[in-house]
């Protein structure tokens, strides 16, 4: 099943996503729980009862990202095999996933436009898929690591690239610009995957209709369940917290010359089975 945060009258609320008579619409679940995060806390996303009538159509609601104010975002970078060799660099395989961390207010919602910052023009776009963790832990196993998955969701992991070389051991200035990526449209839960799904997931990247990633989870060199097992050693997973697991090879920055985001470029990452997350992209308005 689908889940949204979502915007309506400058109201802030959270429901289920159905189809009916040929529409999509918000089924309103603000009076079981306040926010999808304490659903997830009460592991209610697969147990929930969809009432008859829908409250609002979607096209009414504005999308924000699924998960409001997840406690942790947690991103692993270079994971997929053919980026590390994208990087031309003759460095070996890592043997350990790179791990950075991103907040909340760095992301927009789907629909909502992707802001250039004027101290850089540099704005690249990362499509990746986004693991929500449901279920708490610490040092939790690879064969128990998919009980720990509240569902997926969709991630432009934007990348402000000069910004991320300002110093030797540091991408945190690059990766948190005000809304330089987003998260969304939705998160489905959980039950609607098996094993094979996390293990064989593809996922594209398009900007302005053009192809420029294209990959699968299978082509990861940290999977999913390992990313779960290893960042729980250092850290105890939450309810709500976002895992973003790696882009594919194909971002703006490798191209010769590089080719980055600039205003009116229309930018869609589609991971099968999860959806399409779609972002417009401005100059910020300084005030």
């Amino acid at each position: 099943m689908r889940f949204a945060t979502y915007k309506i009258h400058g109201q802030k609320s959270w429901g289920a996503i159905i189809e009916r008579d040929g529409g999509h619409y918000v089924n309103d679940l603000s009076s079981q729980w306040p926010t999808m995060k304490d659903a997830i806390a009460a592991n209610a996303l697969g147990t929930i009862q969809i009432g008859t009538q829908p409250t609002v159509p979607l096209e009414q609601v504005t999308l924000l990202p699924p998960v409001d104010q997840p406690e942790k975002i947690l991103c692993i970078g270079v994971n997929y095999a053919n980026r590390n060799a994208e990087y031309k660099d003759g460095s070996d395989t890592p043997s350990k996933p790179s791990v950075f961390i991103r907040f909340p207010d760095s992301f927009t919602g789907h629909n909502q436009p992707l802001v250039r910052p004027p101290e850089s023009h540099q704005l690249d776009y990362e499509g990746e898929i986004v693991v929500v963790i449901g279920k708490p832990g610490r040092r939790i196993k690879q064969e128990d690591a998919y009980q720990h998955i509240a569902g997926l969701t969709v991630m432009n992991e934007g990348t402000l690239r000069d910004w991320v070389r300002h110093a030797k051991f540091n991408v945190t200035q690059g990766k948190n610009f005000m809304h330089s990526g987003a998260i969304g449209p939705w998160l489905v839960s959980s039950d609607e995957f098996g094993v094979s799904d996390y293990e064989n997931m593809h996922i594209t990247t398009r900007v302005n209709g053009e192809l420029r990633q294209d990959d699968s989870t299978a082509n990861m060199m940290f999977p999913i369940a390992y990313i779960i097992e290893y960042l729980s050693i250092f850290c105890e997973l939450k309810p709500g917290d976002l895992i973003a697991t790696g882009t594919p090879n194909g971002a703006g920055a490798r191209f010769d010359p590089p080719i980055f985001l600039k205003p009116g470029d229309i930018v869609e990452v589609e991971v099968a089975g999860v959806g399409t997350l779609r972002n417009g992209v401005i100059d910020e308005e300084i005030k």
